[in-house]
Parts: C-alpha cells; sequence; structure tokens
C-alpha cells in the first residue's frame, strides 16, 4: 500500500470520526438544551408568604421552590416559576404568614438535654424547700439504693442566694445517693451517701482544675463540688444510660429543636471516647444509626474534645466525616473556665461581690498553647468556652500561638460565650479572625446579679454583642440548651431589648450592646453557618441553599419584641421535609 493512500485513509477517517463527533455533539446539545427548557418539577412550593430571605441580593420574596432538598426557585410570581410545578408538586399556601432561614443553634448540649428529660428536673425552683419537694415526690420512680440524679437549680432565685449542701439533700434522703447540677453545670451538690460512694471525705484533696467546697470550721465537705474534674469525681460512680435510654433522649431533645424553627446545631455531646459513659462517643453512633434510618430531624455538627490524644481525634474525624449536609465532625471544644453565676470563669481579678476568689482557670495557659498549635497543624478548627476576661485572653493568645507557629488560613477558631471580655482584647477578636459564639438568652437571667459579680467597669465589655460587631467580628447565636431553652425567639428578643423578660430594666442593661433585629438573626443563622464554615449551604433562602425554613404566623421583624417570647411556630423544614407541624389549621394545611 503507498504512503499516498495510507495518508488518504487516514485523513478520511479523521474526517468521518470528526463529523460524528460534531453530530454526537449537537445530539446531545439539543437533548441538553431540551431537558434544561423545561426543568424537573419541584417536590415542594411554599406560595403566598412572606418570606425573609436574608439574601442582601433579594430581602424578600413570596414563593420558595424546593428541589431533592434544596432551594430550586424564589420568586414573588407564579409565572416566575411555572416551570417548576409538577403533578407531584406539594404545594402549601401559607396565608401570608412569614417564613425565614431555619435557625442555626451555634452551641448546645442535645444529649444533656435528652437526659435531664430522664432525670429530676429542677429549673426555676425558687428555694431550697421546693428543690427538696421535687425530689421527694420524684422518691416512688426509684428503688432502694438507686441514683437520683438531676439538674436546673438556680440559687441565685432563693432568698438567701447561697449554695445548698449534702445536709439540705440528706433530710429527704440517706439511702439514695444524689448529685443534681446547677443550671449552668458548672457546679453541683451531692449527698453524704454519693459523697461516701465517690470516697470524698475531710481528706480529699481538690483535683486540679476543680474544687470541693468544704465548711469553713470543720474542713467536712460540704456537699458542693465545683468544675467538672470535681463533679467527676462523684458523677464517674453514676450507672450509664442503656441504649434504649440513649436513643429516647437524643430523639426527645432533637423533637424539641424541630418545634422551635432550629433546623442545625453545633452539638457538644461528644466529651470522650468511652463507648459506655453517658457523654461518649456512642452519642455520635445513635444520631449515625438516625441518619440511616431518615430519622435524624435536625442537621448536628459534632464537636470532639480537645485533650483526646491526636490519634483518637483524627480517627473520631475521619469516622464521623466532616462534609456530610446531615452529621458530620467539626470544631474542637475545650472549657477553660467556669461560669459567672458560680464565681467560677477565670477574671483577671477578685469578684466584686466576693475578694476571695477570681475564679477557675481548668487547663494551665502554656499545656493550652501547646495542645492548640499541635491540633491546629492538623487541619482542626477549635472552640474554647471562655466566659471571664482571662480566659477570654488566654484563648486569644493560643490561637495566636497557635498562627504564629502553623501559618496563615481559614482557620474560623472560635471562643464559646465570650460574656466578659477586657477592653484592650475586641480588636484581637478581629485581628485574628476569631468568631464570637455568644448566647443572648443567658443575658434574660445574668442581667439580675451580673454588676454585682464583676462591677460597672467591667460590665462595660460584658455581652458585647455591638461591639464586637462594629468590630467587625463575626458573630454566630446559640443557646447553651439545655441550660437556657433552645428557643432561639428568646434569644432575639434579649438581643433587642436586653430586658428581662418581664420588661426592665428600663432601656435594657447596658443598652449600648443592642443590635437590630435584623443584625440578631442573620447572628443566628447565616453567622452561625459561617462559624461551621457552612455560610454556601445554609443560613439564607436562595438558590442552592439547603431547604431549611420555618414559618411563624407573623413577621417577627416587625412585632413588639415582647411578642417574640410567646410566638409559637407553624412549621419547620429541614432539607425540604416538613419535621414539625403545629396543630392542622386552614392557615397551614397543605393544599
Amino acid at each position: 500500500m503507498s504512503r499516498r493512500f495510507i495518508g488518504f485513509f487516514l485523513f478520511a477517517a479523521c474526517v468521518i470520526t470528526a463529523s460524528r463527533a460534531w453530530v454526537h455533539g449537537r445530539t446531545a446539545a439539543a437533548f441538553k438544551n431540551a431537558n434544561s427548557a423545561k426543568p424537573r418539577a419541584a417536590s415542594l412550593i411554599l406560595t403566598n408568604g412572606k418570606v425573609y430571605t436574608g439574601n442582601a441580593k433579594r430581602p424578600w420574596a413570596k414563593i420558595v421552590a424546593v428541589r431533592a432538598g434544596e432551594i430550586v426557585g424564589v420568586a414573588d410570581t407564579l409565572d416566575e416559576l411555572k416551570s417548576l410545578y409538577g403533578a407531584d408538586s406539594e404545594v402549601i399556601d401559607l396565608h401570608g404568614q412569614f417564613a425565614m432561614p431555619g435557625f442555626n443553634d451555634a452551641h448546645t448540649h442535645i444529649a444533656a438535654a435528652g437526659y435531664k428529660k430522664l432525670r429530676v428536673d429542677l429549673e426555676g425552683v425558687k428555694s431550697v424547700g421546693e428543690l427538696q419537694q421535687r425530689v421527694r415526690d420524684r422518691l416512688k420512680d426509684y428503688e432502694q439504693g438507686d441514683w437520683i440524679t438531676g439538674a436546673g437549680w438556680d440559687h441565685t432565685l432563693w432568698p438567701e442566694q447561697k449554695f445548698p449542701t449534702r445536709r439540705d439533700l440528706d433530710v429527704v434522703s440517706s439511702t439514695h445517693p444524689m448529685i443534681f447540677g446547677r443550671v449552668d453545670r458548672h457546679v453541683a451538690v451531692a449527698n453524704c451517701r454519693a459523697l461516701e460512694l465517690a470516697g470524698i471525705t475531710k481528706e480529699t484533696k481538690d483535683p486540679p482544675g476543680g474544687s470541693i467546697e468544704r465548711d469553713p470550721i470543720t474542713g467536712e465537705p460540704t456537699g458542693m463540688l465545683k468544675e467538672d474534674a470535681a463533679m467527676r469525681l462523684v458523677w464517674s460512680h453514676v450507672p450509664p444510660y442503656g441504649a434504649a435510654e440513649r436513643r429516647r433522649a437524643l430523639e426527645s431533645a432533637l423533637d424539641e429543636a424541630s418545634k422551635f424553627g432550629v433546623t442545625s446545631v453545633q452539638d457538644n455531646s461528644v466529651v470522650n471516647e468511652s463507648a459506655t459513659d453517658n457523654f461518649g462517643w456512642q452519642n455520635f453512633l445513635v444520631y449515625q444509626q438516625m441518619l440511616r434510618e431518615g430519622k435524624l430531624k435536625v442537621r448536628v455538627t459534632e464537636w470532639l474534645p480537645f485533650e483526646l490524644p491526636l490519634a483518637s481525634l483524627q480517627r473520631m474525624r475521619l469516622a464521623g466525616g466532616t462534609t456530610d449536609p446531615w452529621l458530620k465532625t467539626g470544631a474542637l471544644k475545650e472549657i477553660l473556665d467556669g461560669s459567672l453565676g458560680s464565681r467560677t470563669a477565670a477574671m483577671s481579678e477578685p469578684y466584686s461581690d466576693d475578694s476571695s476568689t477570681s475564679g477557675i482557670l481548668r487547663i494551665q495557659p502554656h499545656r493550652l498553647k501547646q495542645l492548640a498549635t499541635e491540633r491546629d497543624r492538623e487541619g482542626f478548627q477549635l472552640a474554647f468556652h471562655a466566659i471571664g476576661d482571662r480566659a477570654n485572653k488566654i484563648a486569644l493568645d493560643a490561637f495566636a500561638a497557635a498562627a504564629k507557629v502553623n501559618g496563615a488560613r481559614d482557620r474560623r477558631d472560635r471562643v464559646e460565650h465570650a460574656q466578659i471580655v477586657g477592653t484592650g482584647d475586641f480588636a484581637r477578636f478581629a485581628s485574628f479572625q476569631v468568631i464570637a459564639s455568644m448566647q443572648p438568652s443567658h443575658l434574660l437571667d445574668d442581667e439580675r446579679w451580673a454588676i454585682n459579680r464583676i462591677g460597672a467597669d467591667r460590665a462595660k465589655g460584658a455581652y458585647a454583642w455591638h461591639t464586637m460587631q462594629e468590630d467587625g467580628v463575626w458573630l454566630a447565636f446559640g443557646t447553651d440548651y439545655p441550660v437556657e431553652s433552645i428557643n432561639p425567639l428568646r434569644g432575639l428578643y434579649a438581643c433587642v431589648t436586653r430586658e428581662l423578660p418581664d420588661g426592665g430594666p428600663e432601656g435594657g442593661w447596658q443598652p449600648q450592646e443592642k443590635l437590630s433585629i435584623d443584625q440578631c438573626i442573620r447572628a443566628y443563622t447565616l453567622g452561625s453557618a459561617y462559624a461551621e464554615f457552612e455560610e454556601t449551604r445554609k443560613g439564607t433562602i436562595a438558590v442552592g441553599q439547603l431547604a431549611d425554613i420555618v414559618v411563624f404566623p407573623e413577621d417577627i421583624t416587625a412585632v413588639p419584641p415582647a411578642a417574640l417570647l410567646e410566638m409559637p411556630v407553624v412549621m419547620t423544614i429541614a432539607g425540604g421535609r416538613i419535621v414539625y407541624q403545629a396543630a392542622e389549621s386552614p392557615e397551614n394545611s397543605p393544599k
């Protein structure tokens, strides 16, 4: 065969191949264009709503279309989205009701909230006598010698405002070991039987990072245990819950979150790897099982324990993943100090109402910096609980140390609570790009006594949402549930008024730190999403965002602030699925 013939043959083959490719390309393009001209129908369409999108490009709308768990259309008229209507589309007429992005609670303890429902509830007791009576009323539910546990008491509500003691519990029962945590979970009171089983006596030394309160005359333990290190001496003897109780607890807490319009939580239910501990890795495995069964109603980003060995943290991150939109692992959580109410928050100067203490620092600064640098090097996000001004400074120092050693990257490290911040440290939050993960509803209780704890000067840096915002700090709002109700509207009320639930002080406590309702909502939606690297998928109602939506009967941006405290949720939608709906009515029934 001649070279000329071979050349011609190859040329002809190339022409034929190219022609086929051109025809195939034209056919494929035509097929694609035909499909794109008529997109798949939406599975859910909300119509006739007053939709607050949180999206500056289109702040308000009337119609939202959802398909495959994502928002595929946002419009004002039916004509704009007529191509998304199909025979199987579920259409819900909102009758002018208010819809907005689902709330993202940036700080929860779901397991603790669920277990609380299984224990003695001491929330709101107004005296030691009422605490005793609530426990006494539950004795019939326990066998002889069973442990009795609970939480929620707040001694600042009592006339004497003093901690309870073991003797206060012993008069109820001396045969049942008992331990009851304060509302903030940073101190607890145990009776004599519990102290006996834990081996706590006059000679027992305070554990590092904790304190055993003692009678100033006899030196005997009073029953009050401060911070986890001390409380764990007793809690470690309490039998853990079984698998069925654990599942029931987590489900009930997530159900409550849905009831209040919360579609995402950034959670702290895992504090160790133990498969048997109430707060071990087993809780994450329960979430995974719920996800496999299609029963996870709320998106969960689970924090991991900061002080675990790196190998354990890497193993847990691999097993839990970091990308699933419903369930993943997130930041590493460390607790630097206690709480203001129990005077265990680490302050730079003694408390104004108790000069004998400046709080408890639970980890030494040099160790915090060392661990932070190691974990940051492995790409972990860091989240440090810091309430006192000293703890906040130490947290910022640790973030700075890690960044100096490991170099620049998008870290989004966080301070959880950031309640009392020194005036010189606000700018450091901004310069280090640290997120202030704060809980406005804490102020609904704390403003009654905070000024007594820290004095007028330090109060200027307390719960300083506006200062943070003005300094360019990202705010992420949450509740610290179950320390506070998971209802985000209580946080919005606190954010815009800084007043007690029943009103006052006039104009609000430290009123210069108020935010507008739009700023408060943003911190509770887009700000919280940013804090978990999810701002491209959550926090607004826009095409491409996850279909997480909450519906209220009225426009919460326009009602008097006091009305927020009683506002019910009509419907909660997570991933395009209705996960909570109030009792059927013409206003919220599917059409």
